[in-house]
């Protein structure tokens, strides 16, 4: 047998892995037994209605919701019991759909302020090529900026961390179309650098264009994960748990 014959396929490996995730707020249950993981250098998407419970999952896996069950395991380390500063020392970056820009701070300011936790992370010739109007409008108040500029400098601060796994929660969110794809070539290109990116979206052609696979969740749960193939050649299933 030829060495082509016996080669097989091999899996990126899995960087995280979400196994049962139960999470409350008080003693409201959320999440209901979320499982899925995230291979290495991947681009995965949490797509499905509002109150799903996508935004919800990132908030648990960085341990900002404190109750939770359940396995997160990030290169071999379970998450679950850990705080928030230990998971991101670990090297997870998180994105709050809100942006939590500090309005009394420039955009320089802002941009520097998140600690370096980790070797790694971009320098700043680095972030400013890839975000070129942080740099002409560093000395601007963050809160003066556009939304699309918020939302760069939301993304470039944490890539300052040394954090290889990113969480997005809704990038393309309120923005003019015309920055949306702006957000989406960033996007892009910062998985062309190596990094591994779980992304919450609601814009499925947005989600379409950077991602791999696709987490399909609904009410708490995964109902479906599709490649990107999968997703284009079956919308009218996606449409269907999305409501639309």
């Amino acid at each position: 047998m030829s060495s082509l014959a016996m080669t097989k396929p091999v899996l990126a490996q899995a960087m995280l892995d979400v196994q049962d995730l139960n999470a409350w707020y008080a003693e409201s249950k959320v999440l209901h037994g979320m499982s899925f993981d995230v291979r290495e250098g991947e681009l995965l998407t949490l797509i499905g209605r509002n109150g799903a419970g996508k935004t919800t999952t990132l908030r648990s896996i960085m341990g900002i919701v404190r109750k939770r069950t359940g396995s997160v395991v990030f290169s071999g380390q379970d998450l679950v019991g850990k705080r928030t500063y230990q998971i991101a020392r670990l090297g997870i970056g998180y994105c709050p759909e809100e942006r939590a820009i500090f309005s009394s701070l420039s955009v320089r300011e802002n941009l520097f302020l998140p600690p370096v936790l980790r070797e790694g992370g971009l320098s700043d010739e680095a972030l400013y090529a890839i975000f070129p109007n942080l740099r002409a409008r560093g000395a601007s108040q963050g809160t003066k900026l556009s939304g699309g500029e918020q939302q760069m400098l939301a993304i470039a601060r944490i890539l300052r961390t040394g954090s290889r796994l990113l969480l997005l929660d809704e990038p393309s969110e309120g923005l003019a179309p015309v920055v949306v794809k702006e957000i989406g070539e960033i996007i892009k290109r910062l998985k062309a650098q190596g990094f591994t990116i779980v992304l919450v979206e609601q814009n499925l052609r947005f989600a379409r264009q950077v991602a791999d696979r696709h987490v399909v969740v609904e009410n708490g749960r995964v109902v479906d994960i599709l490649t990107n193939d999968e997703l284009t050649a079956d919308m009218g299933r996606v449409k269907t748990y999305l409501g639309v």
